[in-house]
């Protein structure tokens, strides 16, 4: 009798798996999904919602921005990306989306952000592809230039310098014609002086190198 009933559940069992095989497994490796999800959000700064969540729409996930118009925060210094978002709630640097955000932060969760963000690899500017000729000039121009005496030998910046390797060629351009223009500030001047010497093509010359610029992997 145990061996009819054995049988019986093994072939309801085999009629079950040729039925709803593919929807278990789907399931199956969807809880697995969830799981791993779970895991990666509590390593990556909590569960969810984080307040880095409200990054990831201008500056990418994990701060990786594709969009040549925003900034990649991922890699960039903590000192420096604690600076900007006071001077963005303090008015001392403007912007339409960040000035208000900046003003809903504590102190705590500036440096929450701040440190998230600062240890993310920050990856290469896949998006842009530079015009050869001008990259290769903006080479030469931070070459000559004092660029890497303040951002560091692999330009990834460093204290309140920030990382320019890989960065969006439009957001780099539109900072340094700001400073050029007067229109942005730090505290030595030395910007607004080294973007107020070039020329509009020598900025984006800059811009094109420093987008396209290669970031060493781990």
């Amino acid at each position: 009798m145990k061996k009819i009933i054995l049988l019986g559940f093994v072939a309801s069992v085999s009629v079950l798996l040729v039925i709803w095989g593919p929807e278990l497994r789907d399931l199956y490796l969807l809880q697995k999904y969830f799981d791993a999800s779970s895991h990666a959000a509590e390593v990556d700064g909590g569960s969810w919602p984080r307040l880095s969540d409200a990054c990831i729409g201008c500056h990418g996930f994990q701060g990786k921005s594709q969009n040549q118009k925003y900034p990649s925060l991922a890699g960039q210094p903590a000192p420096y990306i604690a600076t900007q978002l006071h001077n963005f709630a303090s008015g001392v640097r403007s912007n339409p989306f960040m000035t208000p955000l900046a003003i809903t932060l504590s102190d705590a969760e500036i440096k929450l952000l701040a440190d998230y963000f600062a240890k993310q690899h920050p990856g290469n500017n896949s998006t842009y592809s530079p015009d050869t000729s001008l990259r290769d000039k903006g080479e030469k121009l931070v070459e000559n230039g004092a660029c890497r005496s303040c951002h560091g030998g692999q330009l990834m910046g460093q204290g309140n310098f920030p990382r320019l390797a890989g960065q969006g060629y439009d957001y780099l351009l539109a900072q340094l014609d700001n400073f050029a223009a007067g229109k942005r500030s730090e505290p030595t001047g030395v910007m607004k002086s080294i973007a107020g010497a070039l020329s509009a093509e020598e900025r984006k010359a800059i811009a094109s190198y420093l987008a396209s610029f290669a970031i060493e992997s781990k």
